[in-house]
């Protein structure tokens, strides 16, 4: 009964983003799949932290002007030539890939996009079913990682691609966090905003900075879904930025599945953040330095928590510094740094 209303709901209203949906399906999936197996409050008990971390988010846009932080314009802009020798990746791949309409590998990017909004709940979900322990390890890295990016975008508010395309420096010389040019049509502001026009684009395509994570959607006849994701990204942090929540989540999805799957899953794991990067970049959602800002978060917390957890496991067996179980599934294809020490060691 709950697949069918989730598939139901899904085909007449569209793909579920917004927090409040995608919380109310997957909490009512998840107590349809405690019948007769666990308490079902132990749902509502167990996913209050994913509900806390996404009031938090929603609220984060407000905490940045409370405090008066600037919103960093130039900086992205600058790090990402100075990474590419002088050249903006999201302009120089918009100039070559963005075609007039949706070509079918769109399809591939929207998906990829959206996932973002899905799969720390699924894979979490899956986890809570399978292994509490398992489970509780995953939630904890995820509100860290997700309370630490909240930190980063209330103090240091920075500004995507698509909305540094749409502003030229004196409109936003001041450093405002919601300024009009915003909400301008997307190609009016002179040369090409900050970003700059970048060359010729592909004919009959338009010459400049587009936010397309979602053209998609039309692609795949699901218009619906394409107007809640738009009407979703308005009401959202506009200059959370730094570091890329997007990135930083699937990097450690990757990261705390990669020793815990089967060996066919290790490239999609692999590919996946990656993947998820090229589609920041080109759509115009985020730079490059904000994504590898993201994945360095993802691998510090990884990494934290990896060491937090093996320090308390040798407290309560009185193991000796050296000994502990091995990882399994893609680490024994390419080994974490720690068991490439330990290795080593004579």
């Amino acid at each position: 009964m709950w697949a069918a209303a989730v598939a139901t709901w899904t085909v007449t209203e569209g793909v579920a983003i917004d927090h409040t949906r995608l919380l109310i399906m997957i909490a009512l999936g998840l107590i349809a799949a405690s019948i007769g197996r666990r308490r079902l409050l132990s749902v509502i008990r167990d996913w209050l932290p994913f509900a806390i971390v996404l009031l938090v988010y929603d609220v984060s846009r407000g905490a940045a002007d409370l405090l008066g932080r600037p919103t960093q314009w130039r900086a992205q802009i600058a790090a990402d030539r100075w990474l590419f020798g002088g050249t903006e990746p999201t302009v120089w791949l918009q100039a070559h890939l963005k075609q007039p309409f949706a070509p079918w590998w769109e399809t591939l990017v929207s998906l990829v996009y959206i996932s973002y909004f899905i799969a720390p709940y699924a894979v979490a979900g899956a986890l809570w079913l399978r292994d509490r322990g398992e489970w509780r390890k995953f939630v904890l890295r995820f509100v860290v990682l997700s309370f630490i990016a909240l930190v980063g975008f209330v103090v240091v508010p920075a500004a995507p691609p698509w909305a540094a395309s749409q502003c030229t420096a004196a409109e936003v010389a001041s450093g405002p966090s919601d300024p009009g040019c915003l909400y301008t049509k997307p190609g009016s502001a002179p040369a090409g905003g900050l970003l700059g026009r970048g060359g010729s684009y592909r004919k009959g395509s338009a010459p400049w900075i587009e936010r397309i994570s979602n053209r998609g959607w039309l692609k795949l006849g699901v218009p619906v879904a394409r107007s809640l994701i738009d009407e979703g990204q308005a009401g959202v942090n506009q200059v959370a930025a730094i570091p890329s929540l997007h990135a930083a989540t699937t990097a450690l999805i990757a990261m705390f599945l990669w020793p815990r799957v089967r060996r066919r899953w290790c490239i999609p794991l692999l590919a996946y953040p990656v993947a998820m990067g090229f589609v920041l970049v080109y759509s115009a959602e985020h730079f490059v330095i904000d994504i590898l800002l993201g994945w360095l978060l993802a691998g510090a917390v990884s990494v934290g928590f990896s060491f937090w957890e093996r320090r308390g496991q040798r407290r309560r067996h009185n193991e000796p510094a050296g000994s502990g179980a091995g990882y399994s599934g893609c680490a024994e294809i390419v080994p974490s740094p720690v068991e490439f020490r330990r290795a080593r060691r004579p």
